[in-house]
C-alpha cells in the first residue's frame, strides 16, 4: 500500500490505538481510515474505483504470499501475512465507507444468505455450489426477477436506500 496502512497499524497496535489489547470494530477502523486520508488530504484521491483498484492490487500482493508455496505460510511469514490482510481488510473498509455500505452489516446479511442457500443437512462435507443442491433458493416473483436477485436488493431500509449506495459506486 502507499504507506497508509503501516501508519494505521502502528497506531492501532501502539497506546493511541483504542485502549490496547481491546477488541477492535469495523467502526473503529473506519473511523481511524477516514481520519488517516482527511490529516493527509487523500480524501481527493479515494474515489470507489481508486480504492477498488488498490484492493486488487493488495489482493495480488496477499496472493504472492502463497505462490509457488504451501497451503499454510510459514512461521517466518506469518507477520508478512498479517500485514497483507491487514492492507486488504484496510482497503476494503475504506471502499465500503466511501460507497455508505455497512459492511458489518452488510457481512452478517450475507452469512444469513448462504445459511439459507447451503443448508447444513444438505452440504455438509461438500464443496458443490448451490445450485446443486435441490432447495428452492432462486424462486420466480410476479416481477420476474430472482430470489436471489431480490435478496440482494431488499436491505435494512428497502430498496432505495440499497440502491443510493450502488449509484455513488
Amino acid at each position: 500500500m502507499n504507506g497508509a496502512v503501516v501508519g494505521l497499524g502502528e497506531t492501532a497496535k501502539g497506546s493511541g490505538g483504542g485502549g490496547g489489547g481491546g477488541e477492535v470494530t469495523l467502526e473503529t477502523l473506519r473511523r481511524k481510515m477516514s481520519e488517516f486520508a482527511r490529516e493527509r488530504d487523500w480524501e481527493q484521491f479515494h474515489s470507489p474505483r481508486n480504492l477498488l483498484l488498490a484492493l486488487v492490487g493488495e489482493v495480488g500482493e496477499l496472493s504472492e504470499v502463497f505462490q509457488w508455496k504451501g497451503e499454510v505460510p510459514g512461521e517466518r511469514e506469518v507477520e508478512h501475512l498479517g500485514e497483507e490482510l491487514a492492507d486488504v481488510l484496510l482497503y476494503l473498509i475504506r471502499l465500503s465507507d466511501m460507497c455508505d455500505v455497512d459492511l458489518g452489516k452488510a457481512a452478517l446479511r450475507k452469512m444469513e444468505l448462504n445459511a439459507r442457500k447451503y443448508p447444513i443437512g444438505q452440504c455438509r462435507g461438500s464443496s458443490k455450489k448451490h445450485t446443486h443442491y435441490s432447495t428452492t433458493t432462486t424462486t420466480t416473483t410476479d416481477n420476474g426477477a430472482s430470489g436471489d436477485d431480490n435478496n440482494r436488493n431488499a436491505g435494512a431500509g428497502a430498496g432505495a436506500d440499497a440502491d443510493a449506495g450502488k449509484e455513488q459506486c
